[in-house]
């Protein structure tokens, strides 16, 4: 993309703007602490209802389970980041995680598989984001038809069974990628960290970052400015493919098969954890940061409840309300800023 030609003295003003999106980090890091202190403050508070809460096999099982949805989360913060929504990460998911297995199964090298699992995960995430950008289709009815059209394509893939990683080296090497340790933490946990590091570098340090909070903060402003926005929004819905691939093949891995109703509703649990870290859904706003504590949110709530033998009905209307205050507060602060 060509963002280096120089621009008039009326656009000036707006490439400045592009690089300095509103609103600034000042606010962003507010919004971020905000959520780390509700994390602290909901773990004080159950740590005095369980006291199996803070043991560390505990807390290992949190940040296992909470590795998946966090992963997912960081690329939907990318699309959200652009005031889109990318409901397809679950059917992702599924879809990858059964060509992953099928390909373990059938004796494939291990990179040569997490090479084409990603890939695919990468394609299928552009072409919602073409649809979006080129097709000029609302993100939320784009990517609600590629759910289905995926979610589809898994059932006859699996053929509405699960697909067996099968035996052998590649097989356990890979499953070593969902259940195995290194130094006593899990895979998942040092792969989310490896994810988070890398996610936040390219939207805090490079220009590419730049230009999605300028895409999401408006569109028009950083289209005048001299960014191409139609790949920027290609770009962010293939990250978040590629993220929703690579959470695929940890718990295909894990799971040593692909389930054909796997992911199901994991979209909503990634919207929740952006939206609980403080990225507003109307774009230009938010950290990845505040993405890892929305997430340990939502995995520490979980926790919590199974540790308290609360229903799972009742888990999903007391994770439906923590969406709904996080968005109730985002409206207000917009409202008095």
């Amino acid at each position: 993309m060509d963002t280096s030609s120089p621009a008039s003295p009326a656009n000036g003003s707006t490439a400045i703007a592009a690089r300095n999106p509103r609103p600034g980090t000042v606010l962003r890091t507010l919004a971020a602490q905000k959520s780390l202190l509700g994390l602290l403050a909901l773990m004080a508070v159950i740590s005095v209802l369980s006291p199996h809460f803070l043991t560390t096999e505990n807390l290992l099982i949190i940040l296992r389970q909470t590795s998946i949805n966090a992963i997912i989360a960081f690329g939907m913060t990318f699309v959200i980041l652009t005031a889109g929504i990318d409901l397809s990460v679950g059917s992702i998911l599924a879809l990858t995680g059964a060509v992953c297995a099928a390909l373990i199964g059938a004796n494939f090298s291990l990179p040569i598989v997490l090479i084409a699992t990603l890939a695919l995960g990468a394609l299928l995430g552009a072409v919602s984001g073409l649809i979006v950008s080129v097709g000029r289709v609302q993100p939320f009815i784009a990517t609600l038809v590629a759910m289905t059209v995926l979610r589809g394509a898994t059932l006859v893939f699996t053929a509405g069974r699960p697909i067996d990683a099968g035996e052998g080296a590649a097989a356990d090497a890979f499953w070593h990628i969902g259940g195995g340790y290194l130094f006593g933490v899990p895979v998942p946990v040092i792969l989310t960290g490896v994810v988070f590091l890398i996610c936040w570098f390219v939207l805090s340090q490079m220009r590419f970052g730049r230009y999605v909070y300028a895409v999401g903060g408006s569109e028009q402003v950083a289209r005048l400015a001299g960014i191409d926005t139609g790949r920027i929004k290609v770009a962010v819905y293939a990250i978040s493919g590629l993220l929703a691939a690579l959470a695929g093949i940890v718990l295909t891995a894990r799971l040593q098969s692909a389930q054909p109703t796997a992911g199901t509703s994991y979209e909503l649990d990634a919207i929740a954890a952006v939206v609980v870290g403080g990225t507003s859904l109307m774009g230009g706003r938010g950290t990845l940061f505040g993405t890892l504590v929305g997430a340990l949110i939502i995995g520490v709530l979980n926790n919590a409840l199974n540790l308290l033998d609360v229903s799972s009905y009742y888990q999903m209307i007391a994770k439906g309300a923590v969406i709904l205050l996080a968005v109730l507060v985002d409206s207000r602060g917009k409202a008095t800023n």
